[in-house]
Parts: structure tokens; C-alpha cells; sequence
């Protein structure tokens, strides 16, 4: 264990994300996403939600300032009625921690799976909401 390390980030995690540069990206993976065959890199999280892991996340991760959507979430699928209050939870763990405040770009499916293929790696969550999967993308970290 270590001190200012969220106990969510497993030592895996933690490895994955010191070894992501500027640009890479992340998936946190919602239950019903294709983790396994989609993924370069895995990463189990399947007791956590993906609220907890990105409030987390945020806590170590800077998203990328110089693009205007550093987070991607799968759209609905066109005729399907589910409501995704989710989003509106994300958004607020985003803003307070990273003070973005439009920071979704909204993918259709499957060009959401293929981006998923070319992430660093993919956090596969047990959040159970739907359309809760999200991309990161890594910014920098600024000296002070």
C-alpha cells in the first residue's frame, strides 16, 4: 500500500497508468462491454463501479487540455429507450475534479469498439449502468 493512492487503484492500474503518455487513451469498460476480446491491455476491476474508478483515476490522471473532447462515451443506439442518467454523474465527477465542462465526444458503437482496440488499455468495471462505457485520453503533467 502506499499513501495518496486511491485503495480502488489496484497495483495494475496504477502501472498502466504511469506507463501512458501524452494521447493515449484508456476505456473504463461498463459489465456488458467485450473487455476481453477488445483489449491490448487488460486490467480487472469487476467489484468497482466506473464513478468510483474515474473519480479516482482523476485524482493521478490529467486529461488531454489540447483536444476539445479529452472523454468519449458510446452512444445510444438508435431506437433503443434506455435513459443514461449515468452521463450526468460523469459529467459532475469531471467537472469537480478537472473543471471541463463539455467534456464528452458521443460515438456510435461500433466505431466506439474500434477506438476501444486501439486504447492503451481497457478497465474492465462491474458497473452494471448502461452506456456507461468512457474513453480517456491522457494530457500532460504540468510542472509547478
Amino acid at each position: 500500500m502506499l499513501i495518496g493512492i486511491p485503495e480502488v487503484i489496484s497495483p495494475d492500474l496504477l502501472k498502466i497508468l504511469m506507463e501512458m503518455g501524452h494521447g493515449d487513451e484508456i476505456v473504463l469498460a461498463d459489465g456488458n462491454f467485450p473487455a476481453v476480446s477488445h483489449a491490448n491491455r487488460l486490467v480487472r476491476a469487476d467489484g468497482h463501479g466506473i464513478v468510483t474508478l474515474l473519480d479516482a483515476i482523476l485524482e493521478l490522471f490529467p486529461l488531454d487540455a489540447y483536444v476539445d473532447h479529452p472523454v468519449a462515451l458510446m452512444q445510444v443506439v438508435p431506437g433503443d429507450t434506455v435513459e443514461t442518467p449515468i452521463w450526468d454523474t460523469f459529467a459532475a465527477v469531471l467537472g469537480e475534479r478537472t473543471g471541463v465542462s463539455q467534456p464528452f465526444e458521443y460515438m456510435e458503437r461500433f466505431s466506439f469498439y474500434e477506438r476501444a482496440r486501439k486504447a492503451y488499455a481497457i478497465v474492465a468495471t462491474g458497473e452494471r449502468a448502461l452506456y456507461a462505457n468512457m474513453i480517456l485520453k491522457k494530457g500532460v503533467i504540468c510542472k509547478k
